[in-house]
């Protein structure tokens, strides 16, 4: 999408019930397709990875695995990568990679890069220029990795002189991103002896799980003992595998979120319980707001509250926040207030999300309070006015939803929605035009 805005169409009330549900479409998992493209270039063999992801991420990925010299063959109409991987070597001993802002890329290569042997200068846009780092550079400084920057201690752009595994233990802070953790057990099965990881904090541990289980099906046990730390031991490695890559849950969720919204029911097709993905749990605080889920075999179907009216609720999202935003929207049209908590580490993500999300609602007339670590949102009647994403996906996204039942909304940048659903107005659109057949 080029448009430099986005008006988004109002569609309520809508012109009658719908009994049929809204049925929506989204692609691959982000957090899934990195994760595959990382452990795919781990392996030993060629990995055929199916359902992929194209994004701005995970093309940033995918390129920095060809810069590192990895063999491969992408076919984005087919959604299939192929990938050759060679057991844990890294064909170029030096190489100058670029991750974009995408933050999964820029902690998931840092941390395989840092144990191996070679020097790799790492850079990154202004954005993830100033998202955190340095809780896993100094992870894998402990290991024995020397890091340079070029600019402010913490951030890209740097240099990464590896050399390998100098010790069996290493402590990470996961308190602004999980993905610290994620990124040291992935690189640690590469260790020539076992490796204990401890953790401080407990942030996002949905997507740790996810991690082990993707690290597993590839072939590599983790083990997670009384203490919370992690122990991967040695003589594991990954092996190649032909994978499919499931449907996103947080591109669903903002479909999903038109039930309650619009009072519809809406079916994501191919999204079910069995998913691994942790925003699979904002299904349930739906159903705490009065929906109800059925459970099809070509996907979920999230029901509308029977009274048309949805509750405002409490709700822990720590193990759910990329999806606080979409929860704090349809706080505005609960019966009575909605508070998130859980969530002071969404101020360093792709914008200080706490911040924009108090912001942009009083902008709009909503009144809104926050702490360090909640927002709460008052039911209210926004009025018509542009939204400020700043460059954050997320708040295009979510945003979007105030327009489809207050007129006059219009979303600025929409196409930072490229990061990982580039076609995410298109499908909107596609869900309006249903709706209004």
């Amino acid at each position: 999408m080029d448009q430099t805005v986005y008006q988004v169409p109002c569609v309520y009330p809508l012109r009658g019930r719908r009994s049929e549900p809204l049925r929506v479409q989204v692609p691959g998992s982000k957090s899934i397709t990195n994760r595959a493209l990382l452990l795919a270039t781990l392996a030993q063999g060629t990995s055929t990875l199916r359902g992929v992801l194209f994004s701005d991420d995970s093309r940033h990925f995918l390129k920095c695995v060809q810069d590192l010299g990895f063999e491969t063959a992408v076919d984005e109409e087919a959604k299939t990568v192929s990938i050759t991987g060679l057991g844990g070597r890294i064909p170029r001993r030096e190489a100058s990679l670029y991750v974009g802002s995408a933050g999964t890329a820029a902690r998931f290569l840092a941390a395989a890069l840092g144990t191996a042997e070679g020097v790799y200068h790492m850079d990154a846009s202004d954005q993830m220029r100033r998202r955190p780092m340095a809780p896993l550079l100094d992870s894998l400084r402990e290991l024995g990795c020397e890091v340079s920057f070029e600019g402010q201690e913490g951030f890209f752009p740097f240099t990464l002189t590896g050399h390998g595994f100098g010790r069996d233990h290493i402590t990470v802070d996961i308190g602004r991103s999980s993905q610290f953790l994620s990124a040291l057990l992935i690189a640690s099965c590469l260790s020539p002896r076992d490796m204990t990881v401890q953790v401080e904090g407990t942030h996002g541990m949905a997507y740790i799980e996810i991690t082990r289980r993707m690290m597993e099906q590839f072939g590599v046990t983790v083990r997670q003992d009384p203490s919370g730390a992690y122990r991967i031991p040695a003589g594991q490695s990954y092996r190649a595998l032909d994978y499919s890559v499931e449907p996103d849950v947080s591109g669903a969720c903002y479909f999903y979120a038109l039930s309650p919204l619009l009072g519809i029911p809406v079916q994501v097709t191919h999204v079910t319980s069995d998913s691994m993905q942790g925003d699979l749990a904002f299904l349930s605080l739906l159903e705490r707001m009065g929906c109800r889920l059925t459970h099809q075999p070509e996907g979920i179907t999230v029901l509308p509250p029977r009274e048309g009216v949805y509750w405002g609720i409490e709700a822990d999202m720590s193990a759910c926040s990329d999806q606080a935003i979409t929860l704090a929207v349809l706080g505005v049209y609960a019966s009575c207030p909605t508070t998130i908590t859980g969530i002071g580490h969404i101020r360093f993500q792709e914008c200080n999300r706490l911040e924009a999300v108090v912001t942009q609602l009083g902008r709009l007339g909503i009144r809104c309070e926050s702490t360090p670590d909640s927002i709460t949102v008052h039911p209210g009647r926004p009025r018509p006015g542009k939204v400020d994403t700043y460059e954050d996906h997320r708040m295009a996204m979510g945003f979007s939803l105030l327009g489809l039942r207050t007129p006059g909304i219009v979303i600025d940048n929409p196409g930072c929605c490229k990061k990982t659903f580039e076609n995410y107005f298109e499908c909107l659109d596609a869900c309006v035009g249903q709706l209004q057949s």
